[in-house]
Protein backbone atom coordinates (compact mmCIF):
# COMPACT_ATOMS: atom_id res chain seq x y z
CA UNK A 1 0.00 0.00 0.00
CA UNK A 2 1.56 3.41 -0.68
CA UNK A 3 1.55 5.88 1.68
CA UNK A 4 -1.97 7.41 2.73
CA UNK A 5 -2.00 11.17 2.89
CA UNK A 6 -4.09 13.93 5.32
CA UNK A 7 -3.99 17.66 4.15
CA UNK A 8 -3.95 20.50 6.77
CA UNK A 9 -6.59 22.45 6.38
CA UNK A 10 -5.30 25.53 7.26
CA UNK A 11 -7.26 29.07 8.18
CA UNK A 12 -8.23 31.54 6.98
CA UNK A 13 -10.89 29.06 6.73
CA UNK A 14 -13.13 30.87 4.08
CA UNK A 15 -10.69 30.37 1.58
CA UNK A 16 -11.60 26.26 1.84
CA UNK A 17 -15.46 27.30 1.38
CA UNK A 18 -15.99 27.92 -1.95
CA UNK A 19 -14.92 25.18 -3.64
CA UNK A 20 -14.52 22.31 -1.39
CA UNK A 21 -16.40 19.76 -3.96
CA UNK A 22 -14.17 20.11 -6.33
CA UNK A 23 -10.61 20.15 -4.42
CA UNK A 24 -11.93 17.24 -1.96
CA UNK A 25 -12.68 15.01 -5.04
CA UNK A 26 -9.37 16.19 -6.42
CA UNK A 27 -7.71 15.41 -3.14
CA UNK A 28 -9.31 11.74 -2.72
CA UNK A 29 -8.45 10.90 -6.10
CA UNK A 30 -4.69 11.41 -4.87
CA UNK A 31 -5.32 8.87 -2.03
CA UNK A 32 -6.13 11.35 0.78
CA UNK A 33 -8.09 9.90 3.60
CA UNK A 34 -7.92 12.37 6.28
CA UNK A 35 -7.99 16.26 7.07
CA UNK A 36 -7.23 18.29 10.48
CA UNK A 37 -8.49 21.31 10.09
CA UNK A 38 -7.50 24.44 12.25
CA UNK A 39 -7.77 27.16 13.79
CA UNK A 40 -11.64 27.22 14.04
CA UNK A 41 -12.07 30.75 13.83
CA UNK A 42 -13.52 33.08 11.13
CA UNK A 43 -11.35 36.46 10.11
CA UNK A 44 -12.88 39.51 10.21
CA UNK A 45 -13.00 42.62 8.00
CA UNK A 46 -11.11 44.10 10.20
CA UNK A 47 -8.15 41.33 10.62
CA UNK A 48 -8.95 40.13 13.65
CA UNK A 49 -10.02 36.69 14.15
CA UNK A 50 -13.63 34.99 16.02
CA UNK A 51 -14.32 31.39 16.63
CA UNK A 52 -16.37 29.39 14.57
CA UNK A 53 -18.21 27.87 16.59
CA UNK A 54 -20.67 28.84 19.41
CA UNK A 55 -20.06 28.30 23.58
CA UNK A 56 -21.85 25.13 24.81
CA UNK A 57 -23.21 26.24 28.28
CA UNK A 58 -23.39 22.59 29.18
CA UNK A 59 -20.00 22.02 28.80
CA UNK A 60 -18.21 25.12 30.82
CA UNK A 61 -20.43 23.90 33.42
CA UNK A 62 -20.16 20.06 33.35
CA UNK A 63 -15.85 21.51 33.77
CA UNK A 64 -17.15 23.97 36.70
CA UNK A 65 -14.96 26.29 34.71
CA UNK A 66 -17.05 30.41 33.87
CA UNK A 67 -18.56 30.54 31.00
CA UNK A 68 -16.57 32.57 28.26
CA UNK A 69 -18.89 36.08 26.78
CA UNK A 70 -20.47 35.15 23.47
CA UNK A 71 -18.63 36.50 20.35
CA UNK A 72 -20.36 37.35 16.59
CA UNK A 73 -21.32 34.72 14.84
CA UNK A 74 -21.46 33.99 10.81
CA UNK A 75 -24.28 31.43 10.97
CA UNK A 76 -24.00 31.14 7.01
CA UNK A 77 -20.39 30.70 6.54
CA UNK A 78 -20.84 28.41 9.68
CA UNK A 79 -23.14 26.58 7.88
CA UNK A 80 -21.32 26.05 5.20
CA UNK A 81 -18.46 24.73 7.24
CA UNK A 82 -20.78 22.03 8.26
CA UNK A 83 -21.80 20.91 4.96
CA UNK A 84 -17.86 20.95 4.08
CA UNK A 85 -17.24 18.91 6.77
CA UNK A 86 -20.24 16.63 6.01
CA UNK A 87 -18.67 16.28 2.22
CA UNK A 88 -15.27 15.05 4.00
CA UNK A 89 -17.54 12.93 6.21
CA UNK A 90 -19.15 11.14 3.43
CA UNK A 91 -15.78 9.70 2.10
CA UNK A 92 -15.16 8.14 5.11
CA UNK A 93 -11.94 10.59 5.68
CA UNK A 94 -10.76 11.04 9.80
CA UNK A 95 -11.62 14.53 10.72
CA UNK A 96 -9.76 16.24 13.45
CA UNK A 97 -9.44 19.69 14.76
CA UNK A 98 -6.47 21.44 15.14
CA UNK A 99 -5.39 23.88 18.33
CA UNK A 100 -2.61 25.49 20.33
CA UNK A 101 -1.83 24.50 24.34
CA UNK A 102 -4.34 26.95 25.59
CA UNK A 103 -8.22 27.13 25.10
CA UNK A 104 -9.81 25.96 22.29
CA UNK A 105 -12.50 28.85 22.80
CA UNK A 106 -11.01 32.10 23.41
CA UNK A 107 -7.03 31.85 23.71
CA UNK A 108 -5.06 32.13 27.20
CA UNK A 109 -6.68 30.61 30.10
CA UNK A 110 -6.95 31.39 33.89
CA UNK A 111 -6.30 28.33 35.35
CA UNK A 112 -8.43 27.62 38.74
CA UNK A 113 -6.90 26.22 41.87
CA UNK A 114 -6.02 22.67 41.25
CA UNK A 115 -5.98 23.06 37.81
CA UNK A 116 -2.58 24.61 37.10
CA UNK A 117 -2.80 23.79 33.16
CA UNK A 118 -6.14 25.30 32.57
CA UNK A 119 -6.90 21.79 31.28
CA UNK A 120 -10.64 21.92 32.24
CA UNK A 121 -11.65 25.00 30.72
CA UNK A 122 -9.14 23.54 27.70
CA UNK A 123 -11.52 20.54 27.61
CA UNK A 124 -14.67 22.75 27.55
CA UNK A 125 -13.66 24.27 24.50
CA UNK A 126 -12.94 21.51 23.05
CA UNK A 127 -16.25 20.00 23.76
CA UNK A 128 -18.07 23.15 22.54
CA UNK A 129 -16.32 22.53 19.27
CA UNK A 130 -17.22 19.19 18.79
CA UNK A 131 -21.09 19.45 19.86
CA UNK A 132 -21.41 22.45 16.78
CA UNK A 133 -19.34 20.49 14.48
CA UNK A 134 -19.91 16.28 15.54
CA UNK A 135 -18.16 15.31 11.96
CA UNK A 136 -14.70 15.69 13.53
CA UNK A 137 -13.41 12.45 15.73
CA UNK A 138 -10.66 14.02 17.66
CA UNK A 139 -8.47 17.35 18.67
CA UNK A 140 -4.97 17.92 17.80
CA UNK A 141 -2.58 20.19 20.42
CA UNK A 142 0.26 21.77 18.52
CA UNK A 143 3.13 22.57 21.03
CA UNK A 144 1.84 19.93 24.03
CA UNK A 145 4.15 20.37 26.69
CA UNK A 146 6.35 21.93 24.62
CA UNK A 147 9.57 23.96 26.54
CA UNK A 148 12.14 26.19 24.21
CA UNK A 149 15.00 24.42 22.76
CA UNK A 150 16.53 27.24 20.68
CA UNK A 151 19.83 28.71 22.37
CA UNK A 152 19.17 32.11 20.76
CA UNK A 153 15.80 34.23 21.67
CA UNK A 154 13.29 33.32 18.61
CA UNK A 155 10.29 32.70 18.37
CA UNK A 156 9.14 34.48 21.74
CA UNK A 157 11.66 32.16 23.57
CA UNK A 158 14.90 30.99 24.50
CA UNK A 159 16.50 28.01 26.40
CA UNK A 160 17.62 29.27 29.35
CA UNK A 161 14.55 30.93 30.80
CA UNK A 162 11.64 29.69 32.84
CA UNK A 163 8.91 31.50 31.48
CA UNK A 164 5.46 32.98 33.89
CA UNK A 165 3.80 30.34 32.56
CA UNK A 166 6.22 27.64 33.41
CA UNK A 167 6.53 29.32 36.57
CA UNK A 168 3.00 28.85 37.79
CA UNK A 169 2.86 24.70 36.61
CA UNK A 170 6.45 24.55 38.28
CA UNK A 171 5.15 25.84 41.64
CA UNK A 172 1.99 24.22 41.28
CA UNK A 173 4.10 21.01 40.81
CA UNK A 174 6.31 21.82 43.92
CA UNK A 175 9.42 22.27 42.12
CA UNK A 176 12.60 24.29 43.75
CA UNK A 177 12.04 27.33 41.09
CA UNK A 178 15.23 28.77 42.68
CA UNK A 179 16.79 25.92 42.31
CA UNK A 180 16.28 25.13 38.77
CA UNK A 181 17.56 29.25 38.51
CA UNK A 182 21.07 28.27 39.55
CA UNK A 183 20.75 25.02 37.57
CA UNK A 184 20.17 27.52 34.77
CA UNK A 185 22.62 30.27 35.14
CA UNK A 186 25.54 28.07 35.79
CA UNK A 187 24.42 26.06 32.56
CA UNK A 188 24.09 29.42 30.72
CA UNK A 189 27.82 30.73 32.06
CA UNK A 190 29.11 27.24 30.91
CA UNK A 191 27.87 27.71 27.42
CA UNK A 192 29.63 31.14 27.46
CA UNK A 193 33.13 29.30 28.68
CA UNK A 194 33.83 26.92 25.89
CA UNK A 195 37.13 27.00 24.31
CA UNK A 196 38.52 25.29 21.61
CA UNK A 197 41.09 23.01 23.74
CA UNK A 198 37.85 21.93 25.62
CA UNK A 199 35.46 21.37 22.71
CA UNK A 200 38.13 19.22 20.61
CA UNK A 201 38.99 17.39 23.93
CA UNK A 202 35.66 16.16 24.80
CA UNK A 203 33.03 15.75 21.69
CA UNK A 204 34.58 13.42 20.31
CA UNK A 205 34.00 11.18 23.03
CA UNK A 206 30.88 9.87 24.69
CA UNK A 207 28.12 10.28 27.43
CA UNK A 208 30.63 11.21 30.45
CA UNK A 209 32.89 13.56 27.58
CA UNK A 210 29.70 15.64 27.16
CA UNK A 211 28.82 15.42 31.53
CA UNK A 212 32.12 16.97 31.18
CA UNK A 213 32.42 19.47 28.45
CA UNK A 214 28.54 21.26 29.53
CA UNK A 215 29.47 20.76 33.48
CA UNK A 216 26.00 19.44 34.38
CA UNK A 217 25.74 20.40 37.72
CA UNK A 218 22.69 18.29 39.98
CA UNK A 219 21.06 22.28 39.69
CA UNK A 220 21.47 21.95 35.97
CA UNK A 221 20.07 17.92 35.86
CA UNK A 222 17.47 19.05 38.14
CA UNK A 223 16.12 21.91 35.86
CA UNK A 224 16.30 19.37 33.04
CA UNK A 225 14.59 16.73 34.33
CA UNK A 226 11.83 19.18 35.80
CA UNK A 227 11.15 21.02 32.58
CA UNK A 228 10.11 17.02 31.34
CA UNK A 229 7.71 16.47 34.41
CA UNK A 230 6.06 19.51 34.19
CA UNK A 231 5.23 18.80 30.16
CA UNK A 232 4.39 15.43 31.23
CA UNK A 233 2.03 16.71 33.94
CA UNK A 234 0.93 19.26 31.56
CA UNK A 235 0.01 16.03 28.95
CA UNK A 236 -1.97 14.15 31.67
CA UNK A 237 -4.06 16.92 32.75
CA UNK A 238 -5.38 17.44 29.22
CA UNK A 239 -5.82 13.74 28.60
CA UNK A 240 -7.43 13.48 31.90
CA UNK A 241 -9.96 16.20 31.31
CA UNK A 242 -10.36 15.19 27.69
CA UNK A 243 -11.57 11.61 28.37
CA UNK A 244 -14.72 13.33 30.40
CA UNK A 245 -16.13 14.80 27.40
CA UNK A 246 -19.32 12.42 26.63
CA UNK A 247 -18.59 11.08 23.40
CA UNK A 248 -15.25 9.47 22.32
CA UNK A 249 -12.20 11.99 21.51
CA UNK A 250 -9.39 10.91 19.90
CA UNK A 251 -6.68 12.69 20.95
CA UNK A 252 -3.10 13.64 18.96
CA UNK A 253 0.04 15.96 19.89
CA UNK A 254 2.85 17.57 17.76
CA UNK A 255 5.76 17.26 19.03
CA UNK A 256 9.06 18.46 17.68
CA UNK A 257 11.36 15.57 15.21
CA UNK A 258 12.83 13.33 17.59
CA UNK A 259 16.10 14.93 17.56
CA UNK A 260 14.78 17.88 19.70
CA UNK A 261 12.32 16.22 21.48
CA UNK A 262 14.52 15.46 24.81
CA UNK A 263 15.38 19.24 24.85
CA UNK A 264 11.98 19.99 23.86
CA UNK A 265 9.84 18.04 26.62
CA UNK A 266 8.16 16.39 24.52
CA UNK A 267 9.09 12.12 25.37
CA UNK A 268 8.11 10.46 22.35
CA UNK A 269 8.21 6.78 24.81
CA UNK A 270 5.78 8.60 27.31
CA UNK A 271 3.37 10.38 24.92
CA UNK A 272 1.41 7.97 23.69
CA UNK A 273 0.03 7.16 27.19
CA UNK A 274 -1.78 10.59 26.57
CA UNK A 275 -2.76 11.03 23.16
CA UNK A 276 -3.81 8.17 20.43
CA UNK A 277 -2.08 9.81 17.85
CA UNK A 278 1.47 11.33 17.24
CA UNK A 279 2.74 13.70 14.69
CA UNK A 280 5.89 14.14 14.51
CA UNK A 281 7.71 17.26 12.94
CA UNK A 282 8.94 16.31 9.77
CA UNK A 283 10.33 20.00 9.51
CA UNK A 284 13.60 20.42 8.07
CA UNK A 285 14.09 23.56 6.33
CA UNK A 286 16.61 26.39 6.87
CA UNK A 287 15.77 29.59 8.67
CA UNK A 288 12.10 30.98 9.93
CA UNK A 289 11.57 28.96 12.55
CA UNK A 290 11.35 25.16 14.09
CA UNK A 291 12.81 23.56 11.04
CA UNK A 292 15.97 21.69 11.64
CA UNK A 293 18.82 23.46 9.62
CA UNK A 294 17.57 26.70 10.96
CA UNK A 295 17.57 25.58 14.11
CA UNK A 296 21.52 24.55 13.53
CA UNK A 297 22.42 27.32 12.20
CA UNK A 298 21.43 29.43 15.04
CA UNK A 299 22.62 27.23 17.38
CA UNK A 300 26.06 27.78 15.74
CA UNK A 301 25.59 31.47 15.81
CA UNK A 302 25.13 32.19 19.06
CA UNK A 303 27.89 29.56 20.14
CA UNK A 304 30.45 31.46 17.83
CA UNK A 305 29.11 34.71 19.47
CA UNK A 306 29.37 33.92 22.93
CA UNK A 307 33.05 32.19 22.39
CA UNK A 308 34.47 33.80 19.62
CA UNK A 309 37.34 31.65 19.65
CA UNK A 310 35.59 28.46 18.70
CA UNK A 311 35.67 28.01 14.91
CA UNK A 312 32.28 27.02 12.86
CA UNK A 313 33.60 22.95 12.73
CA UNK A 314 33.94 23.60 16.73
CA UNK A 315 30.39 24.78 17.15
CA UNK A 316 29.13 21.95 15.10
CA UNK A 317 30.96 19.72 17.43
CA UNK A 318 28.78 21.33 20.49
CA UNK A 319 25.92 20.83 18.48
CA UNK A 320 26.59 17.11 17.79
CA UNK A 321 27.62 16.32 21.82
CA UNK A 322 24.71 18.53 22.94
CA UNK A 323 22.05 16.49 20.07
CA UNK A 324 23.20 13.67 19.07
CA UNK A 325 22.91 15.06 15.57
CA UNK A 326 25.41 15.44 12.89
CA UNK A 327 24.53 17.05 9.46
CA UNK A 328 25.59 14.98 6.38
CA UNK A 329 28.44 17.42 4.16
CA UNK A 330 27.91 19.67 6.19
CA UNK A 331 31.35 22.05 7.88
CA UNK A 332 30.19 25.18 7.53
CA UNK A 333 27.41 27.50 7.54
CA UNK A 334 27.72 28.25 4.15
CA UNK A 335 27.14 24.43 3.31
CA UNK A 336 23.71 24.73 4.50
CA UNK A 337 22.59 27.65 1.59
CA UNK A 338 23.52 24.60 -0.28
CA UNK A 339 20.48 22.93 0.27
CA UNK A 340 19.82 18.88 1.42
CA UNK A 341 22.53 16.34 0.18
CA UNK A 342 20.81 13.37 -0.54
CA UNK A 343 22.59 11.41 2.12
CA UNK A 344 20.58 14.11 4.75
CA UNK A 345 17.49 11.98 3.63
CA UNK A 346 18.81 8.76 3.53
CA UNK A 347 20.61 9.57 7.02
CA UNK A 348 18.45 12.09 8.95
CA UNK A 349 15.40 12.02 7.43
CA UNK A 350 15.63 7.94 7.89
CA UNK A 351 16.76 8.24 11.40
CA UNK A 352 13.99 10.80 12.86
CA UNK A 353 11.42 8.02 11.59
CA UNK A 354 12.53 5.45 12.58
CA UNK A 355 13.06 7.02 15.70
CA UNK A 356 9.64 7.77 16.23
CA UNK A 357 8.10 4.76 15.16
CA UNK A 358 10.30 2.70 17.21
CA UNK A 359 9.12 5.24 20.58
CA UNK A 360 5.32 4.84 19.84
CA UNK A 361 5.27 0.72 18.89
CA UNK A 362 2.28 1.24 16.35
CA UNK A 363 3.04 2.54 13.27
CA UNK A 364 -0.67 3.39 13.07
CA UNK A 365 -0.47 5.83 15.83
CA UNK A 366 2.32 7.68 13.73
CA UNK A 367 1.35 10.77 11.41
CA UNK A 368 4.52 12.58 10.40
CA UNK A 369 3.21 16.00 9.94
CA UNK A 370 5.05 17.15 6.87
CA UNK A 371 5.95 20.58 5.72
CA UNK A 372 8.24 22.35 3.49
CA UNK A 373 9.25 25.94 4.67
CA UNK A 374 7.53 28.80 3.92
CA UNK A 375 4.72 29.79 5.73
CA UNK A 376 3.52 30.08 8.34
CA UNK A 377 7.30 29.31 9.61
CA UNK A 378 8.90 32.05 7.39
CA UNK A 379 11.20 29.48 6.40
CA UNK A 380 13.86 28.76 2.72
CA UNK A 381 11.32 26.91 0.51
CA UNK A 382 12.15 23.13 0.11
CA UNK A 383 11.95 22.32 -3.50
CA UNK A 384 9.03 19.37 -4.78
CA UNK A 385 12.50 17.15 -4.86
CA UNK A 386 12.58 17.68 -0.85
CA UNK A 387 8.97 16.67 -0.30
CA UNK A 388 9.40 13.38 -2.57
CA UNK A 389 13.02 12.60 -0.71
CA UNK A 390 11.09 12.96 2.84
CA UNK A 391 7.98 11.26 1.92
CA UNK A 392 10.22 8.11 -0.10
CA UNK A 393 12.49 7.79 2.80
CA UNK A 394 9.91 8.06 5.86
CA UNK A 395 8.14 5.36 3.72
CA UNK A 396 11.16 3.29 3.14
CA UNK A 397 11.71 3.84 7.62
CA UNK A 398 8.30 2.27 8.18
CA UNK A 399 5.89 4.99 8.10
CA UNK A 400 2.42 4.58 6.52
CA UNK A 401 0.56 7.97 6.96
CA UNK A 402 1.24 11.42 6.70
CA UNK A 403 -0.04 14.89 6.88
CA UNK A 404 0.91 17.83 4.17
CA UNK A 405 0.77 21.22 5.78
CA UNK A 406 1.40 23.28 2.26
CA UNK A 407 2.13 27.04 2.46
CA UNK A 408 -1.41 28.82 2.07
CA UNK A 409 -3.47 26.57 -0.15
CA UNK A 410 -1.51 23.89 -1.76
CA UNK A 411 0.64 24.65 -4.70
CA UNK A 412 1.00 22.64 -7.61
CA UNK A 413 4.47 20.84 -7.03
CA UNK A 414 3.39 19.63 -3.67
CA UNK A 415 0.18 18.49 -5.50
CA UNK A 416 1.87 16.57 -8.12
CA UNK A 417 4.44 15.26 -6.19
CA UNK A 418 1.64 13.80 -3.00
CA UNK A 419 -0.79 12.58 -5.98
CA UNK A 420 2.03 10.31 -8.08
CA UNK A 421 3.23 9.08 -4.64
CA UNK A 422 -0.21 8.34 -2.83
CA UNK A 423 -3.26 7.88 -5.52
CA UNK A 424 -3.88 8.69 -8.99
CA UNK A 425 -1.55 11.39 -10.62
CA UNK A 426 -3.20 14.70 -10.90
CA UNK A 427 -3.17 15.81 -14.50
CA UNK A 428 -2.12 19.51 -15.00
CA UNK A 429 -4.82 20.97 -17.31
CA UNK A 430 -4.91 24.75 -16.56
CA UNK A 431 -7.18 25.34 -19.72
CA UNK A 432 -10.01 23.42 -18.50
CA UNK A 433 -12.30 25.47 -15.99
CA UNK A 434 -13.81 22.73 -14.63
CA UNK A 435 -10.52 20.87 -13.63
CA UNK A 436 -9.12 20.92 -10.10
CA UNK A 437 -6.27 23.37 -9.74
CA UNK A 438 -4.22 23.96 -6.69
CA UNK A 439 -4.80 27.45 -5.80
CA UNK A 440 -1.51 28.37 -4.38
CA UNK A 441 0.13 28.37 -7.71
CA UNK A 442 -1.11 31.05 -10.08
CA UNK A 443 -2.78 29.60 -13.30
CA UNK A 444 -0.61 30.81 -16.47
CA UNK A 445 -3.59 33.04 -18.22
CA UNK A 446 -2.84 35.37 -14.45
CA UNK A 447 0.37 36.48 -15.93
CA UNK A 448 -0.80 36.06 -19.78
CA UNK A 449 -2.07 39.89 -20.60
CA UNK A 450 -5.31 38.79 -20.59
CA UNK A 451 -5.18 37.32 -24.21
CA UNK A 452 -7.46 34.02 -24.68
CA UNK A 453 -5.83 31.15 -25.83
CA UNK A 454 -6.35 30.48 -30.15
CA UNK A 455 -7.87 27.18 -30.56
CA UNK A 456 -6.09 25.48 -33.60
CA UNK A 457 -6.86 21.81 -33.03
Amino acid sequence: MPLTPWIFVQDPLERWLADYRRTFDAWHDGGVRGIVVGYLRWRQDDGSMVPCFSVDPSAYSSFGVPLPPETPRDPDKERLFSTMLDDAAARGWEILFFGARTSARLGPVHPLPGDPFGAAAYAAGVQSALSAYPQAQGWVIDGAGEHHYELAFHHDGELFEIREHERRWLEALGADVDRMERGIAHLRDRFHRLTPSLVRYHTPAGLLAGLALFDLTEDALYWLRMRRETALAYMAAVREQIARIPRAVKLGAIPRTATFSALATQDYHRMPRYFDYIFPKHYFWHRGFDGMYGTVARWVRRLGDWNPRLSEADCFAVVKAWFGLQLPGIESLADMEMGFPDAFFTEVVATETRRALAAVGDPNRVIAWVSSGRQPHAGDPMPARDLYRILTVSEEAGLRRFIYHPAGALGAAEWSTLSRLCGTPWRENPDDPNAYWPPDTPKPDTFGGGRVPQRRG
